[in-house]
């Protein structure tokens, strides 16, 4: 049984336009796949068919060695077990930091208020949040809000976390805080695959990368490998 994710030959398409063309990739337990490629080259949609959001038209999902696209399987069942931050960061600004943490756990999950609210704290703790939990999550900057993000997708104990641009909408000097806590999910040991548009960031912490044109993978490898010596011209140029 394959450990991690999976993904065997997807194809999305929409109408005569073919957004995910035949991508097959494999994310090993506790290990991370960087997606990139310019806007438009499915690396979103790819994700949104990982975490089951868009339907594929062929193709499968695997998570742990089961095939989580098959009809038969509940779709809410499985995002139960993955994580997916957005780059605009999806919080309810009504709510307080720590209410946004603790929802998932308690109206997903069934974990008792109390302990959600504590594991919350504990969280926000360890993004150095901690001060800011009784607040409203829109009095927050973009790279604290992300934050919260980051920290609510982990609150549920996700088996991978699926990343899509992450810093994309945040100012340049918010972004290297949130790729911090990536960096320290990836030492330990969290299952990801993120799709981003930091050179450096998948350079340093992808085990492989994978580089998107056209809806397909037209080149993958070690990310020393591609970024140093890329084959296809569509690489070079990016």
């Amino acid at each position: 049984m394959v450990a991690g994710l999976e993904v065997r030959g997807a194809v999305v398409r929409y109408g005569q336009t073919t957004a995910v063309d035949g991508v097959s990739l494999a994310v090993p337990r506790g290990s991370v796949v960087g997606l990139l490629g310019p806007s438009g080259s499915g690396k979103s949609t790819l994700l949104r068919c990982v975490d089951l959001l868009e339907d594929i038209d062929d193709g499968d999902v695997l998570l742990d060695g089961e095939v989580v696209t098959d009809p038969s399987v509940d779709p809410v069942a499985v995002r139960r077990k993955l994580a997916m931050v957005f780059q605009a960061y999806n919080l309810f600004p009504n709510m307080s930091v720590l209410d946004n943490v603790a929802l998932a756990p308690i109206r997903v999950h069934g974990t008792a208020r109390a302990q959600a609210r504590e594991e919350a704290r504990e969280l926000l703790g360890r993004f150095g949040l901690a001060d800011r939990a009784d607040e409203s999550a829109d009095r927050l900057s973009g790279g604290q809000q992300q934050r919260v993000a980051l920290a609510r997708a982990l609150a549920t104990r996700p088996r991978a976390l699926l990343l899509d641009e992450v810093t994309s909408a945040l100012d340049p000097e918010l972004v290297g805080e949130v790729l911090a806590i990536i960096r320290d999910l990836k030492e330990e040991g969290m299952t990801m695959l993120i799709a981003t548009h930091e050179m450096a960031f998948a350079r340093e912490v992808a085990d492989e990368v994978c580089f998107l044109h056209e809806g397909a993978i037209i080149e993958r490898g070690d990310p020393e490998q591609l970024f140093t010596d890329p084959q296809q011209p569509q690489t070079q140029r990016f």
